[in-house]
């Protein structure tokens, strides 16, 4: 099934021709397709349920500062150009689509509740300052006289301001608001198959046996990217996925509420997060667990969440329990994103986000857009290059 919104040409052997098709309409598929049609390319996306994906399981975290790890710090700066697009971004998605995306800048706070877990905070504001980041350290009682429901026992944490959040199903909802109003044709079916004639991508098949030929063909099937068939043996598209279980609770609408910014922590060696919302949710997550395609929400799963969470906020087992839910994140081996070109004319991945999908959604839509346009992946994005995992690294046509 199609739902065409807009006029494209007939290709070769009958098929439909686009400038771009994007293989994936969750988030990253979405933006990426919105942002090429803004570009005045005729535009396809092939997913089966457009509108779904990793994002409507993640949290939402917009962590540029907090996400900043040892062995990742190339990272960095591009995380920063996104999350600096951010505002301008959620207020064109309302505009265009009258959807309020969550964006808040309430900020985050990072608290420690032992001292093995002081010291590990410590070393990451050491990280932090290194790289010029604006961090503040508070003891345990600035941290409850930040959020009171914090536990007594909380030993201290680092206030980082500049880490936000935004709701991520209020965002896929708004670009797929967006890309049907900017004219992108979805055509609900998922591609099987990738076409190449001539040593280059020609566009894709779909299951239920529509053709599509494309000028380029963008990967943006999340932790799915590497199974579409037809791509050539030296194509690298090194993506895993990692199981993630989440909760949702209701928070009861009171003032001071409950909790009033994003609180994450490590508890016991695992990291646990907190994400209050508007709306009276609270989102707490996420295990990391490499299980494969495995997306079943399991008690262990489930109580080890509520035992760490109420580490932190002893009220919150009163809370009820709206939802639980387990998702996969699409990762790669650097944990980095793969975007751009690859080593096949015509091909190109925007996939791999891992738990940064969200934050460096605007980033990503448009380095996708310039390089359809240009061929060349612009510069803030070029740690994130697609072609780093292949044996070829040469440039390529796109």
């Amino acid at each position: 099934m199609s739902t065409r919104v807009s006029t494209a040409e007939d290709g070769p052997g009958g098929g439909t021709a686009y400038d771009a098709v994007v293989v994936g309409g969750g988030l990253i598929g979405l933006v990426t397709a919105w942002r090429a049609a803004g570009r005045g390319l005729r535009t396809a996306v092939a997913d089966p349920r457009p509108g779904g994906g990793a994002a409507l399981v993640a949290a939402g975290m917009l962590a540029a500062v907090t996400e900043l790890h040892h062995g990742e710090e190339r990272l960095l700066e591009p995380a920063l150009a996104s999350a600096a697009r951010w505002p301008d971004f959620a207020a064109e998605l309302a505009e265009v689509t009258g959807t309020d995306v969550g964006h808040r800048s309430c900020g985050t706070l990072q608290v420690a509740l032992d001292a093995d877990d002081r010291a590990q905070l410590r070393e990451s504001q050491l990280l932090q300052e290194r790289h010029g980041l604006g961090t503040r350290w508070l003891t345990g009682r600035e941290c409850r006289r930040l959020e009171p429901m914090l536990a007594p026992g909380v030993r201290g944490g680092l206030r980082v301001d500049g880490d936000h959040q935004a709701d991520p199903r209020r965002l896929v909802a708004a670009l797929l608001t967006a890309c049907e109003r900017a004219g992108v044709t979805l055509h609900r079916s998922a591609a099987v198959r990738l076409t190449v004639a001539g040593d280059r991508a020609t566009g894709v098949v779909l299951a239920d046996g529509t053709r599509l030929v494309a000028e380029r063909t963008v990967l943006a099937g999340g932790s799915r990217s590497g199974e579409l068939a037809g791509v050539p043996p030296g194509v690298a598209v090194p993506v895993r996925p990692v199981k993630g279980q989440i909760l949702r609770l209701r928070m009861p609408r009171a003032r001071p509420p409950f909790l009033s910014r994003t609180v994450r922590a490590v508890v016991r060696g695992e990291q646990v997060y907190l994400v209050p919302r508007v709306s009276g949710e609270l989102v707490l997550g996420a295990t990391v667990e490499e299980r494969g395609w495995d997306t079943e929400v399991t008690a262990g799963g489930v109580y080890g969440l509520l035992r760490d969470a109420h580490e932190l906020l002893p009220g919150l087992t009163e809370l009820p329990l709206v939802e639980a839910r387990a998702g996969l994140r699409p990762v790669s081996p650097d944990n980095a994103p793969l975007l751009g070109p690859t080593a096949l004319p015509g091909l190109l991945l925007a996939t791999g986000h891992g738990r940064n999908g969200v934050l460096l959604a605007p980033l990503t839509g448009d380095a996708l857009a310039d390089t359809l346009t240009t061929g060349e992946l612009p510069g803030e994005a070029r740690p994130f290059a697609a072609r780093r995992f292949s044996r070829d690294h040469r440039e390529v046509p796109v």
